[in-house]
């Protein structure tokens, strides 16, 4: 542990690595909600929160669980393609609740090209949310149907049958296989856009015509 009389202990959360505070006053100097985006050990978490005084107030919130529960999900819940429907679901969901902009908040995540928390960012774009960014980092449109996914169980499944059941066993389980992949995540998208998008645009409709 360092030592000295200039030496200041950072503040508890920083210590146990969940916030650095440097980064969290420049995202609150926007004066915008935050797109906040953290991944836990099998799912994806994304919330659309404003700062106040008293402590961060969510106004929007998915969870990639809910995938599971109300649209029949079958793939995993921290993939790139669960990400994209977590970042879409929040994204409509803001929408309803009035927010029209956000700024993007991946906490201590490394911000690696073409990640997952870009996967919730792409998803809440689509959906109507602004949120300033460099279109660059966004994965591809084949990344967000988990093309790689499939691809890699297709060689899989000729390689080594053995791996390739180990590894997809909770997809199998599910009754879905991993080639089909991105055939699933096109049925459940078109799940929450029936879902959403009519509320959206009533919703759009009703502000027109009050203006």
């Amino acid at each position: 542990m360092a030592r000295g009389p200039t030496y200041r202990v950072p503040w508890r959360r920083r210590r146990e690595g969940k916030t650095n505070y440097y980064k969290r006053v420049k995202l609150l100097k926007s004066g915008k909600p935050r797109l906040v985006v953290r991944r836990t050990l099998n799912y994806i978490i994304a919330q659309v929160v404003e700062a106040r005084i008293e402590g961060d107030r969510v106004i929007a919130a998915a969870h990639s669980r809910e995938l599971f529960k109300l649209y029949g999900w079958k793939g995993g819940g921290k993939n790139t393609c669960a990400a994209y429907l977590t970042g879409l679901l929040v994204g409509y969901r803001a929408l309803l609740k009035g927010v029209r902009e956000a700024v993007l908040d991946i906490g201590l995540a490394k911000p690696s090209r073409g990640s997952r928390v870009f996967a919730v960012l792409k998803g809440a774009l689509d959906a109507g949310l602004k949120v300033p960014h460099s279109p660059e980092i966004l994965p591809s449109d084949d990344r967000i149907k988990c093309e790689h996914i499939a691809s890699w169980a297709r060689e899989l499944v000729e390689s080594n049958p053995e791996f390739y059941k180990r590894q997809f066993s909770r997809y199998i389980a599910r009754g879905l296989d991993p080639r089909d992949l991105p055939a699933h995540f096109e049925e459940v998208l078109a799940r929450i856009k029936a879902d959403y998008e009519a509320k959206i645009a009533s919703m759009m409709a009703e502000v027109s015509g009050v203006g």
